[in-house]
């Protein structure tokens, strides 16, 4: 498929699975320097509420990221515009997730271009831990000077 094919409405793009692993919450962490003990500390995270350490939220949405899906050969020009999520129900170590975009919306705001996916991991149960959204801005290619 053309990279330059516009997305159209109800397409999928599926992310790749990703069992979950004590590396993925220590590498997020340090990445993002969110150390609240809540994601690896078990005896911690005995007494909270998930009753074991539960992944970061802001790990769950990078998931979800357009350039990791089978999408990422159409997204050239995309600038990430906005987005935003619901957690339905945490991921724990040992959860196989399986992230999924679905063009939403694709509409012309003047001369911008804009496309809305509508996103979601679900669990190796079928239970979906994450309902969002993002938008892109697509920058559409010209031609340089004097090409058709």
């Amino acid at each position: 498929m053309d990279n330059r094919e516009p997305m159209r409405e109800g397409e999928v793009f599926d992310g790749p699975s990703k069992t979950l692993t004590d590396a993925h919450f220590l590498l997020f962490s340090g990445i993002t320097g969110d150390v609240h003990p809540s994601h690896y500390d078990i005896e911690y995270a005995k007494n909270s509420r998930f009753g074991k350490p539960v992944a970061h939220g802001l790990l769950l949405v990078s998931l979800t990221a357009l350039g990791a899906s089978t999408g990422r050969e159409r997204c050239d020009g995309f600038v990430f515009h906005e987005q935003g999520c619901r957690y339905l129900k945490p991921a724990f170590v040992g959860d196989t997730l399986k992230p999924r975009l679905e063009v939403e919306r694709v509409w012309r705001d003047g001369h911008k271009l804009y496309c809305r996916f509508k996103t979601s991991i679900a669990n190796q149960d079928g239970q979906t831990l994450l309902e969002g959204f993002q938008v892109y801005r697509v920058l559409e290619n010209k031609p340089p000077e004097g090409k058709p």
